[in-house]
């Protein structure tokens, strides 16, 4: 069921990014994160918001070009989804970026921003803030291969290498060297030893005025900020300095933001997501994935923080974690736990 036709799709994608029909496509998208974005989670987050435009964890491009498993499988329905590349052969990135275009993806996003010691030693990363010129190489060289937008995720910099005037050295260098127009921005610099990947999204303090200046320092660039945002009234702070907002843990943990995603920043008269609603309307996905061998708790997992802060939240989850899990568990599991949960607890 997740399938998707190349040519066509790709075709129909890029008239949908030129006809407004996916709405400024990154003014509100969900991060890349690893063991966590997969499709499952994807399929679940398009159920709530329309508009958000949502990533797939990092691939590396030695597990697109040598590994055994389809790593860019995706359901039609994510749309607009991107590709978020880990890699600094530009070759090899050109040879992914040109499958990914193939099989309808709407953007390509290289990877200069995770830190962990296992995408260092790949040599990609936060550590390719350091070397500005491949990573415009590796941009150009995608760009030379593809017709969508290929974008950077990275940091405000590493280790001792924190100025602003590095941070405007690597952006501009990529900018006019690679062609890259679009810059997603974590506003915390990355500490390469020293610190876990988890330190690294709490210890490092936030700088979003420095984030700020960058964008009013390269008005003609798309930028996005990402990091530490929890709520969409911060989003919306950010947003009148920048031209979009990244979201990440905050999503997944409690994925009912994104059902008021499409009506607080896109348009006042969407209307806010049913979050009973869309969890119903994955019952279709999840019976045709069960029917493949997929796990319930593969799927349920990224739905256990839907009704945070609701009467009965506690016993969804419970359930869920309790029961998903077991041989043979279908949708019941599902209908059972919602059965802890109301409509009326919601709207109340």
């Amino acid at each position: 069921m997740h399938q998707n036709t190349p040519t066509e799709k790709t075709t129909e994608n890029q008239q949908l990014r030129t006809t407004g029909g996916y709405k400024n496509l990154n003014r509100f998208s969900v991060a890349p994160m690893l063991d966590w974005t997969d499709r499952h989670c994807r399929y679940f987050h398009r159920k709530l918001s329309r508009h958000a435009l949502l990533y797939t964890e990092m691939v590396t491009t030695g597990a697109i070009l040598f590994g055994k498993g389809d790593y860019l499988a995706y359901n039609e329905a994510e749309h607009p989804v991107a590709l978020q590349l880990g890699g600094s052969d530009p070759a090899a990135l050109a040879q992914c970026a040109k499958i990914a275009q193939e099989r309808g993806y709407d953007e390509i996003n290289l990877n200069v921003g995770c830190p962990s010691d296992r995408v260092q030693n790949g040599m990609f990363g936060a550590c390719l803030m350091g070397n500005a010129s491949l990573v415009a190489d590796c941009v150009a060289a995608m760009r030379d291969v593809t017709d969508i937008p290929v974008t950077v995720k990275t940091r405000i910099g590493i280790d001792d290498q924190d100025s602003y005037e590095f941070l405007c050295d690597f952006v501009g260098t990529v900018a006019e060297r690679g062609g890259c127009e679009m810059f997603v921005i974590h506003a915390r610099k990355a500490w390469l030893s020293g610190l876990s990947p988890k330190e690294n999204r709490e210890i490092p303090p936030l700088d979003y005025p420095r984030v700020y200046q960058l964008k009013k320092d390269f008005p003609h660039l798309t930028m996005a900020l990402n990091g530490g945002i929890k709520t969409l009234e911060e989003a919306k702070t950010h947003l009148q300095y920048m031209d979009g907002v990244m979201v990440g843990r905050e999503a997944y943990q409690n994925p009912s933001i994104l059902a008021q995603v499409d009506n607080a920043l896109f348009d006042a008269a969407l209307p806010v997501t049913d979050t009973v609603a869309a969890v119903e309307a994955m019952y279709p996905y999840i019976e045709a994935e069960l029917a493949t061998g997929t796990y319930l708790g593969h799927i349920t997992r990224h739905m256990l923080g839907i009704f945070q802060g609701i009467p009965g939240a506690r016993q969804w989850r419970r359930h869920l974690s309790e029961n998903a899990h077991k041989a043979g568990a279908d949708l019941r599991v599902i209908e059972a736990a919602l059965e802890f949960v109301t409509r009326k607890n919601i709207t109340e």
